[in-house]
């Protein structure tokens, strides 16, 4: 009899990217509200951000969840958000220009992963698979607008970093809630073969 895998990798991973992607939307609608916060502070905010996120996107690659959908490619994110939240920690000159563009170039790529997720998401006959991908194709589309910030130092710059940090934290919260379902009698993944008795090889 094959052993029930644990789901506590999974329901850590999910918890915490929930509470993560609440505390972007929030971010983002504080920065929205308030765009004359300390360019220092918001570095070493999103800094730290970067490396919990990214920790619980590893723990996400890991988990296999039952659709594989919501942390398929979080090998390489969780990896790449560790990098850039110590970089971000370390090197403090230029902070608002290196923030921008990685901020940007990060999201716009999450942005086009997710629509892969939503059209995934189709195959495996989830309804809401057409909300990732809507939300999938604004978020690029603000990432782009980041990445390229045209109004840099001005009020306008920091109110779009709160919208793309708000779209980020939306597209990551309704990947997860839709995509992760956890099975508490799921079974590890064991390829099962059968020989039969005088089966020429």
């Amino acid at each position: 009899m094959r052993k029930v895998r644990s789901v506590l990798p999974m329901q850590a991973a999910k918890t915490g990217y929930v509470v993560l992607s609440l505390l972007l939307c929030g971010a983002g609608v504080f920065l929205i509200c308030k765009p004359e916060i300390s360019t220092a502070l918001l570095g070493c905010a999103a800094g730290i951000t970067l490396i919990v996120f990214g920790i619980f996107k590893l723990i996400g690659y890991f988990s296999k969840d039952l659709y594989r959908l919501a942390f398929q490619f979080d090998l390489a994110f969780g990896l790449l958000m560790l990098i850039l939240g110590i970089a971000l920690l370390t090197k403090p000159e230029n902070l608002m220009h290196f923030l921008c563009v990685t901020a940007g170039l990060y999201v716009t790529a999450d942005g086009l992963m997710k629509l892969q997720t939503a059209q995934d998401a189709r195959h495996f006959g989830i309804r809401r698979w057409w909300v990732i991908l809507g939300t999938a194709v604004l978020t690029g589309i603000l990432g782009i607008a980041l990445m390229l910030h045209p109004a840099e130092g001005s009020t306008i710059l920091m109110r779009l970093f709160g919208c793309v940090t708000l779209a980020e934290g939306i597209l990551n919260l309704l990947t997860v809630l839709i995509t992760v379902k956890i099975i508490r009698n799921q079974k590890p993944d064991i390829i099962e073969v059968s020989c039969q008795e005088g089966a020429s090889l």
